[in-house]
C-alpha cells in the first residue's frame, strides 16, 4: 500500500508552530488541563490516582456512554473509541471496504476521506460541491452518477457536514434524499461530523447520519467542536455491529486501545460538552462578525460564499497570483499562515482557508488587513 503525501498534514508540519498568526486552524480554542479539571469536583484526584494500565480496547464504559448520549438511537456498545479522527477514517476504509469497489467522496475534503481507500485498491468518485451552489451538494448528481456507473460495485457514500475547508451546510430535505438514495442502493453512508454542534443557527443542525440509517456510520472527535485536539480522542458510531467487529479487529493492529489519562479527560470534557462548545461558538461568533467586515471591506481581494457553520471559510482571491503564491508571499512578509486551497484540491488555485475558532484571529486579521492595504 503506498500512500501519496498528505498535504495539508506536510503543510502545517512545515508552518504550524513557526509562524506568528496561524490564521488557518480547523479546530477550536482549546483550554489546559487545570481548565478541563476545574470544571467538576475531584477530577483531579481521579487523574493523579488513575493507574497507567491498558484501557479496554474499544474505550473505557465511562467514555463511550458520555459519546453515546451524543446522539438519540446510540448505546454505548455502538460506539468504537479511536485515537484521533484520523486513525477512526483509516479503519474504516480497510474495515468498510474492499479492493475494486467504488467510493463517492464528498469534494473537496479533507485528504484521507479519500486517498486511504484510493490506495487500498478502491475506485474514488469525486462528489463536488460546486461555489455556485453554495457548496451544497445535490443529492440527484450522486444519484445520476449511480446509475451510470456500471462496474466496479458501489459500495459507499463519504460526507462531511459542517463542511471543512467551506463551512456549509446540507438542508435536510437533501439530506433526506441522499440518505433514502443509499438505503436504496444499499450503500455505506459515512459521514465525518467533526464540526457538528458548532451551527450558526441550532434548528439548521443536521441529525447524525447514524440515527437516520441503521447501517450508517458516524465519524466524531474531540479536536474540532470541543477544542481538544490534544487528547487524541475520536470515534465511530454505527448500529452495525457486524461493522464494528471488522473495525475492532482492524484496530488491533494499529493502537490497540486509547490513552488512559485520555479517556478519563475526554469524559469529563463531553460531562460538560455543552459548557466547552458554548464557549467555542461564542469565540466563533465574535470571530465571524470580525470577518464579516473584513470581506465587506476588501471585495477588491476575496469573494466569498460566507460559513454556515464551524470555525472555517473557503474565500476565493480575486487577485491576479494564485494562492500558493500569495500564502506564500503573506507568510514571508507578515507572519500570518493561510491555507492555499492546493491543499485539498491540487487543481485549486484560487481558494484559500481562513480559521477563525481561536483567540488571538483579531490580530492576525489586522495583519492581512495592513498587507493587503499596502499591496
Amino acid at each position: 500500500m503506498t500512500l501519496p503525501p498528505f498535504r495539508l498534514e506536510r503543510y502545517f508540519a512545515r508552518y504550524e508552530f513557526a509562524v506568528e498568526h496561524l490564521l488557518c486552524g480547523s479546530d477550536c480554542e482549546s483550554v489546559t488541563v487545570g481548565e478541563l479539571l476545574e470544571l467538576e469536583p475531584g477530577a483531579g484526584d481521579a487523574l493523579r490516582g488513575m493507574r497507567l494500565g491498558y484501557t479496554e480496547a474499544p474505550g473505557s464504559p465511562e467514555l463511550r456512554r458520555e459519546i453515546a448520549g451524543l446522539y438519540e438511537t446510540i448505546e454505548p456498545d455502538d460506539v468504537l473509541v479511536f485515537s484521533g479522527g484520523e486513525e477512526a477514517i483509516f479503519a474504516l476504509m480497510h474495515a468498510g471496504l474492499e479492493p475494486g469497489e467504488r467510493l463517492f467522496v464528498h469534494f473537496p475534503a479533507y485528504q484521507s476521506l479519500h486517498e486511504v481507500a484510493r490506495a487500498r485498491g478502491c475506485e474514488v468518485v469525486l462528489w463536488r460541491a460546486r461555489e455556485e451552489d453554495g457548496w451544497a451538494l445535490d443529492p440527484s448528481l450522486l444519484g445520476r452518477k449511480l446509475r451510470r456507473s456500471g462496474e466496479p460495485a458501489s459500495r459507499a457514500v463519504v460526507i462531511n457536514y459542517p463542511h471543512n475547508p467551506t463551512g456549509a451546510l446540507l438542508g435536510r430535505e437533501a439530506l433526506d434524499e441522499l440518505v433514502g438514495l443509499v438505503r436504496k442502493e444499499r450503500l455505506l453512508l459515512i459521514s465525518d461530523e467533526a464540526y457538528r454542534l458548532l451551527e450558526y443557527v441550532e434548528r439548521d443542525r443536521l441529525p447524525a447520519a447514524c440515527d437516520l440509517e441503521e447501517t450508517a456510520v458516524s465519524l466524531g472527535v474531540l479536536s474540532k467542536s470541543f477544542g481538544l485536539p490534544g487528547l487524541r480522542i475520536g470515534w465511530v458510531a454505527t448500529h452495525d455491529r457486524q461493522l464494528l467487529e471488522r473495525l475492532a479487529g482492524f484496530k488491533d493492529y494499529l493502537t490497540i486501545c486509547s490513552s488512559a489519562p485520555s479517556e478519563l479527560l475526554a469524559a469529563l470534557a463531553l460531562r460538560h460538552r455543552h459548557h466547552l462548545v458554548r464557549r467555542n461558538r461564542e469565540l466563533i461568533e465574535v470571530n465571524l462578525a470580525l470577518l464579516d467586515d473584513f470581506m465587506d471591506r476588501r471585495r477588491d481581494s476575496f469573494e466569498w460564499v460566507r460559513p454556515a457553520a464551524g470555525p472555517v471559510a473557503y474565500p476565493a482571491l480575486r487577485r491576479g497570483e494564485g494562492a500558493n503564491a500569495f500564502c506564500t508571499r503573506l507568510l514571508e512578509r507578515t507572519g500570518v499562515l493561510l491555507l492555499p486551497g492546493s491543499v485539498f484540491d491540487e487543481t485549486d488555485h484560487r481558494h484559500v482557508r481562513i480559521g477563525f475558532g481561536r483567540r488571538g484571529f483579531a490580530e492576525g486579521l489586522a495583519r492581512l488587513d495592513e498587507a493587503l492595504e499596502a499591496w
